[in-house]
C-alpha cells in the first residue's frame, strides 16, 4: 500500500552530493500528499542558491517514480520556510557530528 511512511523510505535512499545525510534526515521534506497513485513532496534545500537544486529534485522524483504502485509524482522546491540545522533529524545531527 502506498502511504506517506513508504514515500519517506524511498527518499532516504536520495543524499545532497555536498553533505553525507540523506534528504530526510536533513530535514529537507516539507510535506508528501499521497492521493491514490499519485504522490506530490514539497521540499527544500539548505540555501536558496545550491548548485544542485535541480540534481536533488530529479533524484528525489526518480526514487519516488522507483516506488511500484506510483503512477505521477510531483517534486516542488519551496523556500518557506528556510531550512535550519534545527530541521535536522536526529541521525542527522550525529552523522554531521552535532550531537
Amino acid at each position: 500500500m502506498l502511504t506517506e511512511e513508504v514515500v519517506l523510505e524511498a527518499l532516504k535512499k536520495c543524499y545532497d552530493p555536498e553533505i553525507p545525510v540523506n534528504i530526510v534526515d536533513l530535514g529537507l521534506i516539507y510535506d508528501i500528499r499521497v492521493e491514490g497513485e499519485t504522490v506530490a513532496v514539497k521540499m527544500t534545500l539548505t540555501a536558496p542558491g545550491c548548485p544542485m537544486h535541480s540534481k536533488i529534485r530529479e533524484d528525489a522524483l526518480s526514487k519516488i517514480k522507483e516506488i511500484p504502485e506510483v503512477k505521477e509524482a510531483e517534486v516542488e522546491i519551496v523556500w518557506d520556510p528556510p531550512w535550519n540545522r534545527n530541521m535536522l533529524s536526529k541521525a542527522g545531527r550525529k552523522a554531521l557530528g552535532l550531537e
